[in-house]
């Protein structure tokens, strides 16, 4: 099974590119949502580890749960808002956010006393790593169960706007590094974080996977480079495309058997050409329409 925990949150999006006052439309979304979703698609034994709202908002993100078939088992509810993220999109489909945090649910998160035993992988990433107290609990839980031996997966996905003090938040990402297997992140979060990805591989990733727009993913490991070329498409939007490789990069790396750290800095060429080539492949899917929409296993014809 892999985990994944962050938050759960509602995108709301405008209906026509570079207009601040298009209708808004409401979205279930959040990067690590999204990434439970995606791998429930692909057809992986998944579940969501987070604290979402009762409120309406709440109860339709817990319905689509469901509906993908990811196990809500470690979700925690509470009474607060639910996170409201809305989007303000470029000509060139690319997406930024602002967020209506304060009070909101997936803050108050709290660390399971324990994960199922088939637990083989966790994934964390956004706002939940920046945003206390949840954020702490979140750390608790990636030191405590890297610890155990489980594979942990790290996505920043730097959201500045919430990053009140970005050394401190910069520092805080280089002490997790030593308990994380799999680093991917946008080349933007990599320039913000100072880009230093030979001392990043240093620090504990096995690998190290840049995501590059329509360029497509470059794996860095101690064996040298990888990489798979962009998938041509009509971007609608961008909305979810880097949960989605994070989905694909998990969903390939356990059909490979090869979730631990020992198994990734293994990976050969032509099976790291196959793994990024899936994520490339799925992200473009994503990328093609409107809002955090990952394909299903049957559009990826060759999983």
């Amino acid at each position: 099974m892999i985990v994944v925990a962050g938050e759960a949150l509602i995108d709301l999006v405008p209906q026509a590119a570079g207009d601040a006052l298009a209708p808004l439309l409401p979205a279930r979304g959040g990067g690590p949502y999204n990434t439970a979703v995606a791998l429930g698609r692909l057809g992986a034994d998944v579940a969501f580890c987070s604290r979402i709202s009762t409120d309406a908002f709440g109860a339709s993100l817990v319905e689509r749960l469901h509906e993908e078939k990811v196990s809500t088992a470690l979700l925690q509810r509470g009474p607060e808002p639910t996170t409201l993220a809305v989007a303000s999109i470029d000509p060139g489909g690319s997406a930024a956010y602002g967020f209506y945090v304060e009070g909101s649910a997936d803050r108050l998160f709290e660390a399971p006393a324990q994960l199922p035993d088939a637990v083989t992988a966790l994934s964390f990433g956004t706002c939940s790593l920046v945003l206390e107290p949840g954020a702490s609990a979140y750390e608790r839980l990636m030191r405590r169960e890297a610890a155990r031996g489980t594979f942990v997966a790290l996505d920043p996905n730097i959201r500045a706007g919430l990053i009140a003090d970005p050394d401190a938040y910069r520092t805080r990402f280089l002490g997790w590094l030593p308990h994380v297997a799999l680093l991917k992140l946008s080349e933007e979060d990599a320039d913000w974080l100072g880009r230093d990805v030979e001392g990043w591989l240093a620090a504990g990733p096995a690998a190290v996977v840049l995501t590059r727009g329509g360029a497509g993913l470059t794996a860095y490991t101690q064996n040298g480079e990888h990489s798979a070329p962009g998938v041509p498409v009509d971007v609608v939007d961008t909305i979810g495309a880097g949960d989605t490789v994070n989905a694909a990069l998990l969903h390939a790396l356990s059909a490979r058997g090869a979730l631990s750290r020992e198994a990734v800095a293994a990976l050969d060429p032509a099976g790291w050409r196959e793994v990024l080539a899936l994520a490339v492949r799925a992200a473009a899917v994503t990328c093609s329409r409107a809002g955090a929409e990952p394909p299903y296993a049957h559009e990826l014809p060759e999983l």
